[in-house]
């Protein structure tokens, strides 16, 4: 792909922006969320419950493709960028500050994706990405033993959820890549699927009892989570990456954690330690390199070719 112009990098950069807070945003309000009137399991029914209606006039056009993924991609999909991982995500935020969730979520999901395409698609695994996986461990270690995160605390337990809803999305993300099959299609798969499936268990369980919170919390998830999340985020990402290419739309993916960090201070008053911080740098750091951003070249012979 040639390089973009000013204009065309400026408009990819406003689009890859954009999504990021989006993403960002989706962590901070899952938090306060459940920091406030909801449950985890009352904010997957939301979220899924608006995105679910949203797309399914899409998915009723274009189909399950089952004939390209098979009933097993279909549920590695739903369970990937469906409930099971917003839950995973949602209960894991009952134990951590959001800033923890935006660097072991977001943040390590790259490196696993990365880790499992090599291990299912057979892409290579150079030296660039195990710089970056380098980088991704030591940010997360430093999350897990923070003040307040050592080993044996229940902070250990949302850590723990956010790998495994990072596991999760990669396997999600491998079944995308392998069957060649775009993220909104994919997001309606995974959000009709999760609202077919898990509403009811939902209603039954806990009936209508969402209802009692206010109206403005409920109103705020469906619009964060269910439309903005689950849609909107996606097509920005994807025009993005139209203008300027995967490598080049790296960049803006590895912001997450930091926007997440600093969302979370107006918006639930937590302010990351400085080990925080730290890790938060090093994992975007890690992200970006693993995503395949673009590098300085320097003048001269190389002393190492970090190839792709």
């Amino acid at each position: 792909m040639e390089s973009p112009t000013k204009a065309t990098y400026l408009r990819g950069a406003i689009y890859g922006l954009a999504a990021v807070c989006i993403w960002g945003a989706f962590i901070v309000v899952s938090r306060l969320g459940v920091r406030t009137g909801l449950t985890p399991w009352d904010v997957a029914a939301i979220r899924f419950t608006m995105a679910g209606v949203l797309l399914l006039p899409y998915l009723a056009r274009r189909g399950m493709a089952i004939d390209r993924i098979g009933w097993s991609g279909v549920a590695v999909v739903i369970a990937g960028c469906g409930a099971p991982m917003v839950l995973l995500v949602n209960v894991g935020l009952l134990f951590t500050p959001a800033a923890h969730g935006g660097a072991l979520f977001p943040g390590v999901m790259p490196l696993m994706v990365a880790i499992l395409a090599s291990m299912v698609l057979k892409e290579p695994f150079k030296i660039r990405k195990r710089i970056g996986f380098v980088l991704i461990v030591l940010g997360a270690m430093g999350i897990v033993w923070g003040k307040g995160g050592a080993i044996g605390t229940t902070q250990n337990i949302g850590h723990a959820l956010f790998l495994l809803a990072g596991v999760a999305w990669a396997g999600y993300t491998v079944v995308m890549r392998r069957a060649q099959l775009d993220g909104l299609h994919a997001a309606a798969i995974a959000a009709v699927g999760s609202l077919v499936l898990y509403l009811p268990f939902y209603i039954w369980f806990a009936g209508i009892s969402v209802l009692k919170a206010p109206l403005f919390d409920i109103g705020l998830q469906a619009v964060v989570q269910g439309v903005l999340t689950a849609i909107v985020a996606l097509l920005l990402y994807g025009r993005m990456v139209s203008l300027l290419g995967a490598t080049g739309g790296a960049a803006f993916v590895a912001l997450t954690p930091v926007v997440t960090g600093l969302m979370a201070i107006p918006v639930l008053g937590e302010w990351p330690m400085a080990i925080d911080w730290l890790a938060i740098v090093l994992i975007s750091g890690g992200v970006y390199v693993v995503s395949g951003g673009p590098l300085p070249h320097w003048k001269g012979k190389p002393v190492v070719s970090l190839g792709q």
